[in-house]
């Protein structure tokens, strides 16, 4: 204890380059905690996905929709343990710009607990929808992005014509649900039932199904299976788990796992190399002071640690607040990617690798100020 207001005046000996050597520390665990935060997160997001529910959709873009009498195909697979599906219709709300897409399903028990991945609705809501023909259910997002309350009744126009050849819908508000997918503020839930008995075509078709599989390990095999029953027929389906869609987007952007690490390593590389200038020239402007504390009695050692402690004070002070303003970031983040947390391993790494940093910079300079020779010194030599 009796070191540390020497290892404080030292740290604070030049304000300037301190300051200077926390903010470019600091930006650098910003940088390291944002990317190294968002792979390892998005990994683990990845990792939590459901691997036991199946999505069922169109092989082909553009090919006839899936009819509804599939479900009971699907239901009778081996392995299958519960079915359930969906449909929609695009619309807009007063101006042309004003998109609402009304996802479509069946309101029954199997959304609260199958499909809690994409949306989750309160059992009273869902009783809510399952009562009212017309009824829908809005987010949050999309209340507050049109003002809607629950019980008004909101005019669609929509390319989607009704069995009248009229192409405008009208929806009652009746609940809320929390969505967990990008662009919540974007769409509501409605009754399927409503969709295919109003619209003029399509009917008896829908966009696509969801299958929860009893084992998950043989979510593969199910998904095959399911593909295999419908190929050669007029709507061929491409089944694949929660799971496997999110890690097929993944590989879809690339290997980032690589492009972050290089990122990371060249902006950690030229940091180590700015720190170690500046501790070097730190060191020399400190020549007669430090040939004065070896000649109070300070040894070779006390020296050495002394700037290897003065060093890792200021990296690890500048790496947490590096690392809290990258953790700041991930609250925002988490809206588009459901889940996504700053990693605690990676605060955690982050952490070691600013003990890591302060020690490679400070080493040589420790050891140049430890080998000092007091007369040389404080000569001036």
């Amino acid at each position: 204890m009796r070191y540390l207001p020497l290892i404080w005046s030292g740290i604070w000996r030049r304000r300037g380059r301190t300051i200077l050597i926390l903010l470019q520390v600091a930006v650098a665990f910003a940088l390291f905690g944002v990317l190294q935060g968002m792979k390892t997160g998005v990994e683990q997001a990845i990792a939590h996905t459901r691997a036991d529910v199946l999505f069922v959709a169109l092989r082909a873009v553009g090919a006839a929709p899936l009819p509804i009498a599939y479900r009971e195909r699907l239901r009778s697979i081996s392995g299958v343990k519960t079915v359930t599906y969906a449909d929609g219709l695009f619309g807009t709300y007063q101006k042309p710009g004003q998109e609402v897409y009304v996802l479509t399903i069946d309101p029954t028990n199997t959304w609260e607990t199958l499909m809690s991945a994409i949306v989750t609705i309160a059992p009273r809501d869902l009783e809510a929808l399952k009562g009212t023909r017309t009824g829908v259910l809005i987010s949050a997002d999309i209340a507050r992005k049109y003002g809607w309350h629950i019980g008004d009744r909101i005019p669609l126009t929509s390319t989607t014509l009704q069995s009248n050849g009229s192409g405008n819908w009208s929806f009652d508000i009746v609940g809320t649900f929390s969505a967990h997918e990008l662009e919540a503020g974007g769409y509501i839930v409605g009754n399927y039932a409503y969709l295919d008995e109003a619209r003029l075509n399509r009917k008896g078709t829908v966009r696509n199904f969801y299958v929860e599989v009893a084992d998950p390990a043989q979510a593969a095999a199910v998904a095959g299976a399911i593909d295999q029953t419908f190929a050669n027929s007029s709507a061929e389906t491409r089944t694949a788990s929660f799971r496997e869609n999110a890690e097929q987007q993944m590989q879809s952007i690339g290997d980032l796992g690589f492009v972050i690490r290089c990122i990371v390593s060249a902006v950690l590389a030229a940091t180590l190399f700015s720190n170690v200038t500046m501790i070097m020239r730190s060191i020399r402007e400190r020549t007669p002071e430090l040939a004065v504390l070896k000649t109070v009695g300070f040894t070779d050692q006390a020296i050495f640690y002394l700037v290897l402690i003065e060093t890792t004070v200021v990296c690890v002070a500048a790496a947490i607040i590096g690392l809290a303003l990258a953790t700041s970031v991930f609250p925002y983040a988490g809206k588009y990617i459901p889940g996504l947390t700053m990693p605690t391993v990676v605060v955690v790494t982050g952490l070691l690798a600013a003990v890591g940093l302060a020690l490679l910079s400070a080493a040589i300079p420790a050891i140049q100020a430890a080998r000092l020779g007091i007369v040389d010194a404080l000569a001036g030599r």
